[in-house]
């Protein structure tokens, strides 16, 4: 499934903060349509204009693409792609899992941070 078929093509896309393998079903001078196969990244939540910040007017819920839904993307951002495709849920289990998982991290990294900092009022004396 990963060779080109009578002008389709499979490419991995970029979509909103997330990564996704589909296949191109048409195209114009500018972008590409693209069906949606797997998912490779999911997208991330929040306001991307103000990372990190849960305190935003509107912390968006970033739902990933789902399975064969059409995307059109700028034409220069869809790379060929070879390699085995994943199924669909099966790559969105891992891509979902990634993402909590680097979430996770970076939660632990913020309480470490507040526990130095903690440590640092009390040397300061304040």
């Amino acid at each position: 499934m990963n060779e080109t078929e009578a002008g389709k093509e499979i490419v991995k896309i970029s979509y909103k903060t997330g990564d996704y393998l589909g296949e191109t079903i048409d195209r114009d001078d500018r972008r590409a349509l693209v069906r949606v196969l797997a998912v490779l990244r999911h997208p991330t939540q929040g306001d991307l204009h103000s990372s990190y910040d849960p305190d935003v007017a509107i912390f968006h819920e970033r739902r990933a693409l789902a399975h064969t839904e059409k995307v059109w993307v700028p034409i220069q951002t869809a790379k060929p792609y070879a390699g085995e495709i994943p199924d669909y849920r099966e790559s969105l289990r891992a891509a979902l899992a990634a993402e909590q998982e680097r979430t996770d991290r970076l939660k632990r990294w913020a309480e470490r941070c507040l526990d130095n900092l903690e440590t640092l009022r009390k040397d300061y004396g304040l």
